[in-house]
């Protein structure tokens, strides 16, 4: 997405808000109004949905259109969450008339409900890109395969399953540093390869130039226990990794209205399960070093809220595990059992986490599902004990906590546990309208103190990206967000 589009706002590398077709903006006093002023050099791709075949400018206009096209119930857009219930409404559930307006060609206003402090941060999702409005009309529900965006790269052809090809935009309007226009490269090829172990070959063989996101099966071959790089590979390839915003937990149902495990209701027995995982053990030898133990909160080390001393989560201890599970009335002659939901990709890990459990008196079974089960039944109420992760939206600590704020409720949001505390919502509630970002990490911290606190989840990890590139390959950097900045890649 990010190769054939553009929208208003672009994340730089140190996550913050940058302009992209947007060349800047302002915000009102209170927070409700954003006014953006647009670049007047940006173009959609040539396409035969325009006179002579050739694009045109982008207007204000097209964000207008595009962004209420996202809302429309017809278009059925898993993005609409980014401005229902923030942008301006006439009713409630109904947008307002008003919610984006195009002042002129260049001038685009967008009136929110209340303040959301993360607003620009979440126009700078794939959610929020420009289309224009002739290619949507002409191509109706096949315009996912006849793509027409800004990016620096253009639509070239879909091998559905196997591989896309996109080729060079000439007419894209970012340069770089010293006035060359971008991309540098001529065409990209993706590559889809569902044996992992085949894609490495392949990778190790100079048929891809890139590979990213290292599965389970292909991390020993490449890396020792401690993340270091197999020897055989030193200087074969580059090896980056970076702290990835995605943090990897297991969640409690915490409403028992599906269930027959009122145990996980008792906060000692779910502090008792976090107590006896030996996390800096699990990632070591289970994920190779890969990630960082979820000795903290839900939010990940990778965002600038963080902050381990403050917020101080779950270190090994089986004594005390053992002695929650007993004021619990749970022992070795009373044992607690409970069934723990997972994929077959997180196998070796669940099958760590039962035998860590069992060591204090704990009978895990474990449940494998196939993804879409596994997604129904946790979002449903119907798996008491579940492995998931969450892989932030948008860079900002918020995006983690609104999985425990009570109105969020699944299936309809993110709160797949159920959590409900009113001091928390409260806190929530506040966090989102404070402008002032120290006053608004305190906020954040508390609330991650609460979910510390009363455990709704099991914080596992805070993963990271493994990212491995050719030596010929240059300008290739992985991010926290784990998207791909092709416009200034170039090969040797």
């Amino acid at each position: 997405m990010t190769q054939l589009y553009n929208g208003l706002i672009a994340l730089d590398d140190e996550l913050k808000p940058a302009p992209d077709i947007a060349r800047r903006w302002e915000v009102s006093p209170d927070g409700l109004r954003y006014t953006f002023y647009l670049r007047p050099d940006v173009r959609f791709h040539d396409s035969p949905v325009f006179p002579n075949g050739k694009g045109r400018k982008v207007i204000a206009r097209d964000f207008v259109y595009s962004f209420y096209r996202i809302l429309d119930p017809a278009t059925a857009s898993t993005g609409a969450w980014i401005f229902s219930g923030k942008v301006l409404e006439k009713a409630k559930g109904m947008v307002s008339d008003t919610a984006f307006k195009a002042v002129n060609d260049s001038t685009l206003i967008i009136n929110l409900n209340e303040p959301f402090i993360a607003f620009t941060e979440l126009l700078s999702m794939p959610y929020a890109f420009v289309v224009p409005q002739e290619a949507v009309q002409k191509y109706g529900k096949d315009f996912r395969e006849h793509p027409v965006g800004t990016g620096p790269f253009k639509f070239h052809l879909w091998d559905e399953g196997n591989a896309l090809v996109f080729h060079r935009n000439p007419n894209y309007w970012k340069k770089d540093a010293v006035g060359k226009q971008l991309p540098y490269l001529d065409a990209v090829q993706i590559s889809f390869i569902t044996d992992k172990k085949m894609e490495f070959i392949n990778f190790q063989q100079g048929k891809l130039d890139f590979l990213s996101g290292i599965k389970e099966g292909t991390r020993d071959i490449i890396l020792q226990p401690d993340g270091s790089l197999q020897p055989d590979f030193a200087g074969k390839f580059r090896v980056q990794k970076v702290p990835y915003l995605n943090t990897e937990y297991i969640g409690f149902q915490l409403d028992q209205t599906n269930l027959r495990t009122p145990a996980v209701s008792d906060k000692r027995v779910r502090q008792a399960l976090n107590y006896a995982i030996n996390k800096k053990e699990m990632i070591r030898y289970y994920r190779n070093g890969l990630g960082k133990p979820g000795t903290s909160g839900i939010v990940p080390a990778s965002l600038p809220s963080f902050n381990d001393s403050i917020v101080k989560g779950y270190t090994y201890d089986p004594k005390k595990s053992r002695e929650l599970l007993a004021a619990a009335g749970y022992n070795h002659q009373n044992p607690f059992s409970i069934k723990l939901s997972t994929v077959s990709e997180h196998k070796e890990i669940a099958e760590y986490l039962q035998k860590k459990w069992s060591e204090v008196g704990v009978n895990c079974a474990i449940e494998i599902n196939q993804a879409s089960a596994h997604q129904e039944m946790s979002d449903n109420g119907r798996s008491a004990f579940f492995m998931k992760s969450w892989l932030g939206d948008y860079p900002d600590a918020e995006n983690y906590l609104a999985l425990f704020y009570s109105k969020n409720f699944s299936p309809a949001g993110p709160n797949k546990t159920h959590f409900k505390n009113a001091r928390y919502d409260q806190l929530y509630e506040q966090a989102k309208l404070e402008q002032n970002l120290e006053k608004r990490w305190k906020l954040y911290q508390e609330m991650d103190k609460i979910v510390v606190e009363e455990c709704p989840v099991i914080v596992l990890f805070y993963d990271e990206v493994l990212m491995l590139s050719q030596n010929n390959v240059e300008g290739l950097m992985a991010n926290p967000m784990n998207t791909l900045k092709l416009e200034t890649v170039r090969k040797k």
